[in-house]
């Protein structure tokens, strides 16, 4: 069984399309069915898991059964939410004539790049410290590939930002403090706020970089297009110093598939999966293969979970 499988935290990703949210849908229900207490969560705003469970999740966790517990995550209803948690932390630190010039630099910023990503970490930040002695296992069905590496590289960016604001603030207080309070200090809600936002994004980055804790795997094809955007993925997590673990290759065509076109398909693919092998020398490569059907329903899933959990992982082949 895969390593990964240990871990308490998992994130899933990969390009759109490669069935990154099957796997991860595949894993919960696996791990689920052994009696471990699973949150499986959706960040993709295409979101897939309800789908395939045939269930419509809200913003609020829908309990499947004892052990299965889904969340899908609206990115732009999270920006929503930060954007409005924002200005009302801001109601009485700011003066009544200038609220309405606040909120609309708020909203300005609102619609700039990456506020979605930053207000969806803000969210899985929440997620994993207060649901993290709730489940045996948070597992995480991302956005495509991109959104994923944005997403990840977040904590670092977050931490030194905040760490900016702070030391500006420091300054202000104390010029505050020596012309009208004669150097006594003065309560500042922002700056406790932001220390308080600091220690919690420092404490689930320690998380997110804990091996023991958290393991990061990609799904993909055999195929050139996911090959290349999977390889840059893991060379960009690996400078946060994210090591991914684990690398799924769907979709493999079956050596009992037979006729001329599946034989031609699976000649088409075999230097893909060499090079799988030689690119991803560092991760544990389990593959699973084509299915004659759509993953459509709990058989179908336990039967793809299979796949992953009695696999061969690919070392020498």
């Amino acid at each position: 069984m895969s390593k990964l499988f240990n871990c308490k935290i998992m994130f899933i990703g990969g390009k759109g399309g490669v069935g990154k949210s099957t796997t991860a849908s595949a894993i919960a229900h696996f791990l689920s069915e052994e009696g471990k207490k699973v949150l499986l969560i959706s960040t993709d705003p295409a979101h897939n898991i309800g789908d395939i469970f045939h269930v419509k999740p809200k913003d609020k966790v829908l309990s499947l059964n004892t052990y299965l517990h889904l969340l899908e995550i609206s990115p732009q209803a999270e920006s929503k939410r930060y954007i409005e948690e924002v200005k009302t932390n801001l109601k009485g630190l700011v003066r009544a004539t200038m609220v309405q010039e606040v909120h609309r630099q708020i909203d300005l910023a609102s619609a700039s790049p990456g506020a979605d990503e930053a207000a969806l970490f803000d969210k899985i930040t929440s997620l994993v410290l207060e649901e993290y002695h709730s489940f045996d296992h948070i597992i995480f069905d991302t956005a495509p590939t991109g959104h994923t590496i944005r997403l990840l590289t977040l904590p670092d960016l977050m931490n030194v930002w905040i760490s900016g604001l702070l030391e500006k603030r420091k300054k202000v207080q104390k010029n505050y403090s020596q012309l009208l309070n004669d150097g006594e200090p003065v309560e500042d809600p922002i700056f406790e706020k932001l220390q308080a936002r600091k220690q919690k994004f420092v404490k689930v980055r320690d998380i997110l970089l804990d091996k023991k804790v958290t393991g990061y795997a990609f799904v993909l094809n055999a195929e050139r297009l996911p090959i290349l955007e999977t390889q840059k993925a893991i060379d960009m997590l690996e400078m946060q110093n994210m090591e991914v673990s684990t690398v799924f290759v769907n979709k493999v065509i079956p050596d009992h598939a037979d006729g001329e076109f599946m034989k031609n398909r699976r000649e088409n693919e075999r230097p893909y999966i060499q090079k799988i092998h030689e690119i991803f020398h560092k991760q544990e490569i389990i593959k699973t293969p084509l299915f004659e059907h759509d993953i459509s329903n709990i058989g179908h899933l336990r039967k793809y979970a299979n796949t992953l959990t009695n696999h061969l992982t690919m070392k020498n082949s």
